[in-house]
C-alpha cells in the first residue's frame, strides 16, 4: 500500500475514534467513505471495496467502543441495562444484516448507507428531545429497536451509534450525553454481530485485497485502530466539556456530510470536500 494511503488511514483512524468517543457512535461512517476511496483506487472492483469498508470499519468499531465506553461508564453516562438488551437483540440483527450486505451490489449499499445517515440526521433535527432527561423504559422497547437497529448496522458497515443516539433521544427519553454513552456500550455489541459476518461471508470471495480475512481487511483494521482506540478517550473527554446542544449540532452536521458524499450527491454538485 503507499505511504499516502496509510497517511490517510492513520488520520482517519484518530478522527473516527475522536468522534466515537465524543458522539456515541462508531465511527465507522466517517471510516467507511476513506477506505472506500483508497480500496477503488488500490483497483479493487467497487462492490468488494464496499463490503470490506463496511466489514473493517466494524472490526475497528469494536475495540473502539470498548475504550469508550470504559470512559464514559467512569463519568455516569451508560445507562448498563438499557445498553445490555439494545445490543442482545442488537448482535443478531448485525450478523443478518452483514449477511443481506453479503448478497446485495455495492451501488445499493451506498445509496443505503447515505439515506439511512440522511434521515437520522433529519430527524434528529426535527426532533423535540424530552427535557426531562433518562426515563426508565420497559425491556420490550429496548428489544425491540435492537433488531432493526442492529440489521441496519450489518448492513451498512455501521457500529450503530448514529441510529441508536436519535432513537435515544426522541424515542426513550436520554438527555444527549446519557445517549452518547450508553450507545457507545451498545456498539460493543451490534460491531462484533457484524464483523463475525462479514468474516464468514466474505472468506470465498474473489478479489479480495491481501491480508483480508473474509470482507475485513487486516492491514487497514491495524492502521485505524492504532489511532482511534487511543483517541476515543479523548472525545470521551471532549463529550463531557460540551454541552448537550453543542455536541448535538456537531452529530448532526457530520451525519449530513457523510450522507451526501457517499450517496455522490457532493460531486454531482462538484463541491471538492
Amino acid at each position: 500500500m503507499e505511504p499516502l494511503y496509510i497517511a490517510f488511514l492513520l488520520v482517519t483512524g484518530m478522527i473516527a475514534g475522536f468522534f466515537s468517543g465524543m458522539l456515541g457512535v462508531g465511527g465507522c461512517f466517517i471510516m467507511v467513505p476513506v477506505q472506500f476511496w483508497i480500496l477503488t483506487s488500490m483497483g479493487i472492483e467497487p462492490t468488494i471495496a464496499t463490503r470490506i469498508s463496511f466489514g473493517t470499519a466494524l472490526a475497528v468499531a469494536l475495540p473502539t467502543s470498548i475504550n469508550g465506553t470504559l470512559g464514559h461508564y467512569r463519568r455516569g453516562a451508560v445507562v448498563r441495562r438499557a445498553s445490555m438488551l439494545l445490543g442482545t437483540t442488537g448482535v443478531v440483527g448485525a450478523y443478518l444484516g452483514g449477511w443481506a450486505a453479503s448478497n446485495a451490489p455495492g451501488s445499493l449499499l451506498r445509496l443505503i448507507f447515505g439515506l439511512v445517515i440522511l434521515i437520522a440526521a433529519l430527524r434528529m433535527v426535527a426532533g423535540s428531545p424530552k427535557p426531562s432527561g433518562y426515563a426508565e423504559n420497559s425491556d420490550s422497547n429496548y428489544l425491540l429497536f435492537g433488531l432493526p437497529l442492529g440489521f441496519l448496522c450489518g448492513l451498512i458497515g455501521i457500529g450503530g451509534g448514529v441510529l441508536m443516539v436519535p432513537v435515544m433521544v426522541i424515542f426513550l427519553g436520554f438527555d444527549m450525553h446519557k445517549a452518547v454513552g450508553t450507545s457507545t456500550a451498545a456498539i460493543i455489541f451490534t460491531s462484533f454481530g457484524g464483523v463475525l459476518s462479514y468474516v464468514i461471508f466474505g472468506l470465498d470471495s474473489y478479489g479480495l485485497p491481501p491480508h483480508s480475512l473474509g470482507y475485513v481487511n487486516i492491514f487497514q483494521w491495524m492502521l485505524l485502530a492504532g489511532t482511534s482506540i487511543p483517541s476515543a478517550r479523548i472525545g470521551v473527554w471532549a463529550s463531557h466539556k460540551l454541552k448537550a446542544k453543542a455536541l448535538k449540532r456537531v452529530f448532526i452536521t457530520l451525519m449530513f456530510y457523510v450522507a451526501l458524499k457517499m450517496m455522490g450527491i457532493l460531486e454531482l454538485l462538484q463541491l471538492p470536500i
